[in-house]
């Protein structure tokens, strides 16, 4: 029965994870397909050129609560002793939320690129690390006005800082995967920065 519940579980975040908030809220409030317009990308930065900022925070807000609820109920079930899960079963459940995000079952297996449901997944897991990760993601793209590049030294600050704190371990293999995401996420980006064609902020 056990491993019924745990894979239901799975299934059940990855489905949460892969609700395009970006994609429904600028539908709802402008009438265009995200996937459309600008970078065709879901998340809240191209919503913001789409949709305005008001939309843009309240995309952020719903992906990062995408992979945060899932590992806080998973946590507070733990907690309470309610139920006992393996030792990396935590990590699975943020990486479902993550992978439902960057491929959603209800976009063709397309998506966002994970950071904000990386962050929410990974807040209640590692804050310090994610915290430092945000602060260099706001230092790099205040500094360089390139979001991407901001988003792929945040992905790398996360197993960085997690390693210097507890060293190896499932939290900190859990953190390089999700760097290796966000990264392949962001080659086309990746692309265009060395060509010097990637778009700054405003």
């Amino acid at each position: 029965m056990k491993p019924v519940v745990e894979i239901s579980l799975i299934v059940l975040t990855y489905l949460l994870g892969s609700i395009p908030f970006g994609y429904v809220f600028t539908r709802k409030f402008t009438g265009k397909n995200i996937r459309e317009q600008g970078s065709g990308n879901i998340g809240s930065t191209n919503v913001k050129r789409v949709a305005g900022a008001k939309v843009a925070l309240l995309t952020q807000l719903c992906d990062m609560l995408k992979g945060l609820l899932p590992v806080g109920a998973i946590l507070f079930l733990e907690y309470n002793k309610y139920y006992i899960f393996s030792q990396a079963y935590i990590y699975l459940i943020a990486l479902a939320a993550i992978l439902g995000h960057n491929f959603s079952v209800f976009l063709k297996f397309k998506g966002g690129k994970g950071v904000n449901t990386t962050l929410g997944a990974s807040i209640l897991l590692s804050p310090i690390p994610v915290l430092v990760a945000v602060l260099v993601y706001y230092l790099v793209k205040w500094k360089t006005k390139y979001v991407s590049l901001g988003s792929i030294c945040l992905s790398i600050t996360l197993p960085v800082c997690e390693f210097l704190i507890h060293k190896s371990s499932y939290q900190f293999w859990y953190f390089i995967l999700c760097a290796v995401l966000i990264i392949l996420m962001h080659l086309p980006n990746v692309v265009r920065l060395f060509n010097r064609t990637e778009n700054k902020t405003k």
